[in-house]
């Protein structure tokens, strides 16, 4: 467990520096867009390219691995769904507040995913954590948009608008890119490796600062109800499923931590800009991420040692 902490250390000090240096020296929301965009559409897609082209494929469990985040996700999406009622008629919990919930216990921070499992595993873990994306990112899209529409949103998208906002995701075109060049065995020539290797291992200290930028302390004093049970999910409840559900699977050792990993981590920052967008109660969803990611660093080692060590016997 110890070595889990170590190699998470690292990964939130990064979280730090982008929160200070977000009220510091770099003060200016343009300045953080530039980056972010910068990361989500160039570093991270070229990281995940050159990860899943090299990788091999055939040594690691994909069904095991993806077909327990995938169902995960579902599971969880259920449990809030049910959990709608009772909330509403016990703290008075209104649709847009709702949809914070779902995307907060639901959804996964990549940035500290993919760093934590470079960090322990090298590249196994982010060639596993890579496969995690392929199968959670699609359905964690449109389940959250489908949600803010139906229980926030004052008009409902289209499916075809959906499906288009998508399919327009670099990190899934990315994986698909991946993917396609491994499994043909095109030779991916060496200028072309040492390049998007460059531009990948800038790409997780970047993502890690955006996500530190992104923090908001306002209203930690108080949390509510409905922000602390979105803690609990996300950072309790989702790993034990996913967890279970990697055992059920027959995943060991590396696999299941990963799965373990990608489960744990706090809920994605991009969540916070679709609430905005849709009208979900973003104020509320702030203040789950920024407590979400200060808990996990405590978390995500007892999660991550305990299925590292689980032997199946």
């Amino acid at each position: 467990m110890l070595t889990v902490f170590a190699a998470l250390v690292p990964v939130f000090l990064l979280i730090v520096l982008g929160f200070g240096l977000r009220r510091s020296i770099m003060k200016q929301d343009a300045m953080w867009i530039g980056v972010e965009n910068l990361v989500y559409y160039i570093l991270f897609p070229a990281l995940l390219i050159d990860s899943l082209a090299r990788a091999n494929l055939k040594s690691v469990p994909i069904a095991g691995v993806g077909g327990s985040l995938l169902l995960s996700v579902i599971a969880m999406s259920l449990l809030c769904l049910a959990l709608r009622p009772l909330l509403a008629k016990t703290i008075g919990l209104s649709g847009p507040t709702f949809s914070s919930l779902f995307q907060g216990a639901t959804r996964w921070q990549t940035f500290v995913a993919l760093s934590v499992a470079g960090n322990l595993w090298d590249q196994l873990g982010i060639t596993l954590a890579s496969v995690a994306m392929v199968a959670m990112i699609p359905l964690l899209n449109i389940l959250s948009v489908w949600v803010l529409a139906n229980y926030a949103s004052p008009q409902r998208l289209s499916w075809p608008v959906l499906l288009k906002t998508i399919a327009k995701n670099p990190l899934i075109w990315a994986c698909v890119i991946g993917i396609a060049i491994n499994r043909t065995g095109l030779p991916m020539p060496r200028p072309a490796h040492e390049f998007l290797d460059a531009l990948g291992r800038c790409s997780l200290a970047m993502g890690l600062l955006v996500v530190g930028a992104g923090l908001q302390l306002e209203g930690l004093h108080k949390p509510g109800a409905a922000a602390m049970l979105t803690v609990v999910l996300k950072l309790a409840v989702m790993p034990m499923i996913a967890i279970g559900l990697g055992i059920t699977f027959g995943l060991t050792g590396t696999s299941l931590a990963v799965v373990a990993c990608c489960a744990a981590v706090p809920s994605a920052s991009n969540g916070y800009v679709l609430a905005r967008q849709m009208g979900g109660d973003a104020p509320m969803l702030a203040q789950v991420l920024t407590i979400q990611t200060a808990l996990a660093v405590a978390t995500m080692p007892i999660f991550i040692a305990f299925a590292e060590n689980f032997t199946g016997k």
